[in-house]
């Protein structure tokens, strides 16, 4: 059975109903998934497993059966451990029910059918009694429902549930509790994530200062959560101002509140500086002692030689609601607040004693600037972006002239203001800016569709110059931003003959890659902890190979280590100065194994050409030494095209050194088609 699906196209920008497998939802999350991420978490597991062994032993040893309840257990593997280590029975609990029947498979193919239950429901749906789904309340809880955040999973309502309805009073649990710890730190390049920079432009009267609205710069952002590899970020990004405190632990062997709530804790300051954000991690102590113990620290604060790799837990960045000056040796206090999905904080200095006594609450914050809605942290990092900036001010002042009618296709973009300042008049729509740099009557907002674009838009002028970055915020990929072209066409009656285009064009760049640890959320585990999980990976590769394993993904690659196996190559070129043609834009050829590795993938990215000389590259930075490392741009995401298969070889003359490739633009769709051989 087919069903029709409606969207639009992120780069030709058309309204387009696809007709989809009924299917493909659910192929899309499990081949999106990062089952094999958790699978390859060797720490998480062996933790797991110890942790259940000892609770199974505490439960014998008081001469009781052990019946274990697994909330969300996926394949099942914590059942088979618990079962393994002598329960008595486990209730496995999965919701969804394509990974509930896989459960189903792995537990029967491990020989434990006859003592695990797998359960296709929800945690709050479950029945206790003779004709329930569970003869009796458990005695042990096991559970993995945990992000980054640690509770923006549910993981405090489940369980909530759970002691009321699904457990024995005085259970036991696994993790037996989570700890979050907190540090304050200050960083210019994170605080560049969450509020726009003055931008300082050179123009021929003198230097101009664009400056962020007040609405923007009092605004005290989003809730959500910043969630990054912090073990990619240099220590020379950010300056500690406090040490590493507990800020609130949960015990999830007795009931569980998930009611809002709100912690306090003193910090003193180690160094003076401006407190911006809190970074924070938790760790997990799998047996009542703390003898087992997982944590997501970073790697200032522990061993490297502890450190595993993983995606699913990462670590937390907080905004502060606004920059805070703290003095060395001068206490503040930090509350952190919580509702049952996600936290945020708020810091305060130290006052009377009485005053600090009052249970403090503060409110989750709510963006009025509406900025934050619009761009996301990696955008506000690209528009603080120095550097970058000082390109597009380069070749805006090669291509305006005094009489030059601009119009700007770009999303929430500082250009507008650029070119004004640089002689222009100008087009655009991200009004607070014009508004907070006096420049609401010198810029207009067409809020129009470019295909809808009228004469009376435009005042009856022609445009001269177009210009964007291009950046879009539906853009997923970086061709994506390939909708400046289809904008681009959609205006050509409203263009003058010898109409300048900034950028002039883009080219799609490709190299092959060996990932330090990114390969692991697309690589079978085949065995975990003993246990055959083999089913899951045939069916993660079945629902890949309805489609998604024919597709590029997008990764930020700052955050996921990689060295090159290859030079970077140009396989695609678009030329903005035309419209986008008829015919589709295909590339064949071969790249060059220049280093010994495995051979992971592809990395892809685009390249804008805004004029003569003058370039902005959305993918790689630099390849730092001669091994290979990557340096990544901060504020994109690459595309990254996993290799079905992997080869490795040991030196150059081990295997054939070439990798054939065939891209092809369907200009039509908008979409990239690429075929690799190894």
């Amino acid at each position: 059975m087919k069903t029709f699906c409606g969207r639009a196209n992120p780069t030709t920008g058309a309204l387009e109903w696809l007709e989809e497998d009924e299917n493909y939802d659910y192929h899309q999350e499990i081949a999106r998934s990062r089952y094999a991420d958790m699978l390859h978490d060797k720490d998480r597991n062996t933790k797991y497993y110890q942790g259940i062994r000892a609770a199974v032993s505490r439960v014998k040893e008081r001469g009781e059966k052990a019946i274990v309840l697994d909330i969300g257990t996926g394949t099942g593997l914590l059942s088979m451990m618990a079962a393994s280590a002598g329960a008595d029975f486990c209730y496995a609990i999965e919701v969804f029910k394509p990974m509930a029947n896989a459960a189903v498979k792995i537990v029967e193919k491990n020989g434990f059918r006859d003592k695990i239950k797998v359960i296709n429901k929800h945690s709050t749906e479950v029945t206790v009694g003779p004709d329930g789904d569970m003869q009796c309340r458990a005695n042990i809880l096991v559970t993995e429902l945990f992000d980054t955040e640690l509770i923006g999973e549910g993981a405090l309502p489940t369980y909530e549930h759970a002691h009321k309805y699904l457990v024995q009073e005085g259970c036991e649990a696994v993790p037996h509790r989570a700890t979050v710890y907190v540090q304050l730190v200050e960083s210019k390049r994170m605080w560049s994530w969450n509020k726009l920079f003055p931008v300082h432009v050179e123009a021929e009267d003198g230097e101009k200062i664009i400056v962020s609205p007040s609405e923007m710069e009092n605004c005290p952002g989003v809730p959500s959560v910043c969630d990054i590899q912090l073990n990619q970020m240099p220590s020379s990004d950010f300056t500690i101002l406090s040490n590493v405190v507990k800020m609130f632990s949960v015990d999830f062997s007795k009931p569980v509140r998930s009611a809002p709530t709100s912690y306090r804790v003193q910090l003193e300051p180690v160094k003076s500086g401006k407190a911006q954000m809190v970074l924070s991690w938790w760790d997990i102590d799998m047996d009542p002692s703390g003898m087992i113990n997982c944590t997501m620290a970073p790697y200032w604060v522990k061993s490297t030689s502890a450190f595993q790799w993983r995606d699913h837990w990462m670590q937390c960045v907080y905004f502060l609601p606004n920059e805070e000056p703290v003095l060395q040796g001068e206490n503040v206090y930090l509350t952190a607040c919580r509702d049952e999905y996600s936290v945020w904080y708020k810091l305060q200095k130290a006052r009377g004693e009485e005053e600090n006594k009052v249970d403090v609450r503060v409110e989750s914050p709510v963006c009025r600037c509406q900025a934050h809605l619009l761009w996301n942290r990696p955008r506000f990092g690209e528009l603080n972006d120095q550097n970058r900036t000082r390109q597009y001010v380069k070749s805006l002042m090669q291509v305006l002239k005094t009489d030059s009618v601009c119009l700007c296709i770009s999303d929430g973009s500082l250009l507008p203001v650029l070119a004004h300042y640089l002689g222009a008049k100008q087009v655009q729509y991200f009004f607070l800016f014009f508004k907070a740099n006096h420049l609401d009557d010198k810029i207009k907002i067409i809020e129009a569709r470019p295909e809808l674009l009228t004469s009376s838009h435009l005042e009856d002028k022609k445009i001269s110059v177009l210009v964007g970055e291009p950046f879009f915020t539906t853009s997923l990929l970086p061709w994506h931003n390939l909708y400046f072209w289809y904008a681009r066409t959609a205006v050509t009656s409203h263009l003058t003959s010898d109409v300048t285009v900034l950028p002039q064009s883009a080219s799609l760049h490709m190299m092959i890659v060996e990932f330090q640890d990114l390969w692991r959320i697309r690589s079978p585990c085949g065995t975990c902890e003993g246990f055959d999980v083999q089913t899951m990976d045939d069916m993660i590769n079945n629902s890949l190979d309805f489609r998604e394993s024919k597709e590029a993904e997008p990764h930020p690659l700052w955050e996921y280590p990689c060295k090159s196996l290859s030079d970077p190559q140009k396989v695609l070129t678009f030329d903005f100065r035309k419209t986008v043609p008829q015919h589709c834009l295909s590339a064949e050829g071969s790249v060059t194994i220049l280093r010994k590795g495995k051979r992971h993938g592809a990395v892809l990215w685009m390249e804008y050409h805004l004029a003569a000389d003058i370039s902005v590259n959305t993918g790689l930075m630099q390849i730092s030494n001669e091994k290979g490392n990557c340096e990544w741009n901060p504020h994109c995401k690459q595309a990254v095209y996993f290799f079905s298969s992997v080869t490795e070889s040991e030196t150059l003359s081990d295997l054939p050194n070439d990798v054939t490739y065939a891209i092809n633009f369907d200009t039509k769709t908008g979409e990239i088609a690429m075929d690799f051989k190894l």
